[in-house]
């Protein structure tokens, strides 16, 4: 394929659920013209309790079925699966794949004052201490407190994001950051935006949350930029919008609704392990 023809590939992005649709919803803001390929991963749903070689597993079979489709980049828009198989299935590939860890990392190093940060997210990904290390590699005086925070995921793939049941579990998840001196929060998972409002609410203004879809967007924006393979903007025709998952689709298009800015039609069920 040459630069011309992958200027109108999509872009692949992939998640264990729905949380990866707040990445691609960023990405679909930041950069309106280009079609996106998005992969749920809803049947093995929470990735963050899994081994480090069954992400890498899972990571290697998704990345392969988004090639059938042709893609001209990849984002993992999963922090487990950015901090446990990004490199591997970077070098396994001649396409682009990004992470949202290292977009994550920079944001916040950006917006603390105190170089004294907090990372939430899965078991996985807080185990891995890819985020402290990232920010230790950029800022070597930075002070990084890491805290798992397990039910959020199902609590948000079950629609329960504004349940008290909720704020009850961000309290309990949050009570030592809380009383930490950190000045700034990294919602280390894709799902955690959808429990901002809630988080926020918990550890009050003055503490900054991060949120690196945006950061992972904009860097996406740049790459496709170097390399040339950017849809041109002054393109007439709409973006497409494609859904898969591995399993539920129909639970998944009617959640992922009150995600995706404009109405998800049809999401596709496929046998993921067959790739």
């Amino acid at each position: 394929m040459n630069i011309d023809d992958r200027k109108y590939a999509p872009i692949g992005v992939f998640d264990s659920g729905v949380g990866g649709l707040t990445v691609a919803r960023e990405i679909m803001r930041q950069l309106p013209k280009e079609d996106i390929v998005y992969f749920g991963d809803t049947a093995r749903v929470p990735y963050g309790s899994k081994s480090k070689d069954n992400i890498i597993r899972y990571s290697r079979q998704i990345v392969r079925f988004l090639q059938t489709k042709d893609v001209k980049a990849i984002v993992i828009a999963c922090n487990t699966a950015s901090a446990l198989a990004l490199d591997i299935v970077r070098n396994e590939t001649d396409i682009p794949v990004l992470g949202v860890v290292v977009p994550g990392a920079k944001s916040a190093l950006q917006a603390t004052r105190t170089k004294k940060i907090g990372v939430i997210g899965t078991e996985a990904t807080i185990r891995s201490e890819m985020y402290t290390k990232v920010m230790k590699e950029m800022e070597p005086d930075v002070e990084v407190t890491g805290k798992a925070c397990p039910l959020f995921v199902p609590l948000v793939e079950e629609g329960f994001a504004k349940h008290h049941v909720t704020e009850e579990i961000i309290e309990y998840y949050l009570k030592s950051m809380k009383e930490s001196d950190i000045d700034t929060l990294i919602l280390g998972c894709t799902h955690y935006p959808l429990l901002r409002s809630g988080i926020r609410a918990y550890m009050g203004e003055e503490v900054n949350i991060v949120n690196p879809a945006y950061e992972t967007a904009m860097n996406l924006k740049q790459l496709l930029e170097e390399k040339q393979i950017a849809k041109d903007v002054s393109e007439g025709a709409h973006a497409e919008y494609d859904f898969y998952v591995s399993d539920a689709a129909e639970k998944f298009r009617q959640f992922a609704g009150t995600i995706w800015p404009c109405e998800i039609d049809t999401t596709k069920q496929i046998s993921i392990e067959e790739y």
